[in-house]
């Protein structure tokens, strides 16, 4: 009996896809764990493999197609002795694309994922799947597979919180907070119609850009931030001469090991432990409540073309100032390649913006949900500052603004964190000790 190969859910917000690239051709044979395409989500292009042997007989989606929605079959696998005659001819022409279907030719509707596939106790998964559900302690009994028949594949286990571990793997009262899923996506106020828009401009010379997954995201996700999270801003001027000495000794003392911190490594540290020195500020909004979380996992933005990610380093209070700059170089690198994995950019409950390097003084960031807070940091530069006893001075001044969430954080609260963050930068071999 022939198998249909599915539009696969890479994420836990994903709801399509473009096919990039197809790894494999018709006539091919296939076994589990084999690699079949590369998918583009709004974030990144990540490889998908088979769950199920045999040969490809027929594939429904061409590369480059925009817009698969997920389930929509893309490929047929056919068993051992099956020929592409024996492939059911499909009841309907809806590919859920952005490209036409070719003459002739039509694709199933989107099927919801089946249950997994199981004999007795056994529960039908890839060898990958197994292999980071075992790493990751994930009872695959409690996860509905997305692949063909409901197996259970590596998109299914990369997305699903540890929280779903079998009761063995935890006590029962200790909790882990992973990846939280954003807020239901609200409808983009996008004020005139795109025809009305058009027309304005009717006769002017204009370039039409076709906005692509990640942008059609950020748009939706920072309009409902902008108009449904209650922002409100705290500004500090930071002094970084006494950083900037310390920086220098330290890159002086590391430059035989390869390593050059940064100022915005020292950053990550310090908002990192300053959401421990203020644990009730280190949560995020669920809708209905609160969550704290236990570890600090900062996020900082990095821009790519087109667009942005926020990947998120965990348990940063506990890395040292060269573990955390290696880390952030590594995933700023496979960011702008687009090639990070969803866990590397969900969670977190606080983000960094810097804008310091491009000469920015100061400016307000979006909170991304479901985080609490967010830092903006602009650049450092030479300011004259009155010192305590009277006398004037210059000193090298960085503005800060933190965007936060009053539903989670009041003022006073938030107050208390931007201090700890201001404490940690004008003091730094204190967040060394």
């Amino acid at each position: 009996m022939t198998t249909e190969i599915l539009m696969p859910a890479l994420s836990p917000t994903m709801e399509e896809g473009t096919l990039a690239k197809w790894l494999v051709k018709e006539g091919d044979n296939v076994a589990s764990g084999d690699l079949l395409a590369e998918i583009e989500t709004d974030k990144a292009t990540m490889e998908f493999e088979a769950v199920d042997e045999g040969t490809i007989g027929k594939l429904l989606i061409a590369e480059g197609t925009q817009g698969v929605k997920v389930n929509t079959p893309i490929a047929v696998l056919l068993d051992d002795g099956e020929t592409a005659d024996d492939i059911a001819a499909p009841a309907s022409s809806a590919t859920n694309s952005d490209t036409p279907a070719q003459p002739g030719e039509a694709a199933t509707p989107a099927r919801a994922p089946a249950a997994p596939e199981r004999e007795g106790d056994r529960v039908f998964a890839s060898p990958l799947a197994r292999r980071i559900a075992a790493d990751k302690g994930i009872d695959l009994r409690e996860i509905t597979g997305s692949g063909p028949r409901g197996r259970i594949v590596k998109a299914d286990v990369v997305a699903t919180p540890a929280s779903t571990a079998s009761p063995t793997a935890e006590p029962a009262t200790a909790r882990t907070v992973s990846a939280l899923p954003p807020a239901p996506a609200t409808p983009i106020a996008t004020g005139p119609s795109p025809d009305t828009i058009t027309r304005i401009y009717d006769g002017r010379a204009y370039q039409e850009v076709a906005l692509d997954g990640m942008r059609k995201t950020i748009a939706a996700r920072l309009t409902e931030a902008k108009q449904s999270i209650p922002h409100f801003y705290l500004r500090r001027d930071i002094r970084l001469d006494a950083l900037l000495a310390f920086r220098g000794q330290l890159n002086a003392q590391l430059a035989n090991r390869g390593v050059k911190l940064s100022v915005n490594d020292f950053i990550i540290k310090a908002c990192a432990l300053a959401l421990q020195a203020v644990p009730d500020a280190n949560a995020v909004w669920a809708g209905d409540r609160i969550l704290r979380l236990a570890p600090s996992d900062v996020a900082v933005a990095v821009a790519i073309d087109g667009g942005l990610f926020t990947p998120v380093l965990k348990d940063a209070e506990l890395k040292s100032l060269s573990a955390l700059s290696a880390e952030m170089k590594d995933l700023a690198s496979r960011a702008r390649d687009r090639k990070l994995a969803p866990h590397e950019y969900q969670g977190g409950s606080f983000a960094i913006s810097n804008l310091g390097m491009f000469g920015i003084d100061n400016f307000d960031a979006v909170i991304n949900p479901p985080h609490g807070a967010i830092l903006a940091v602009g650049a450092g530069v030479k300011k004259p500052v009155v010192a305590e006893d009277g006398t004037l001075s210059v000193a090298t001044v960085m503005s800060v603004t933190l965007s936060v969430d009053h539903r989670v954080i009041d003022g006073a609260l938030g107050a208390q964190l931007l201090q700890q963050i201001v404490d940690n930068l004008e003091n730094p071999m204190v967040m060394l000790a």
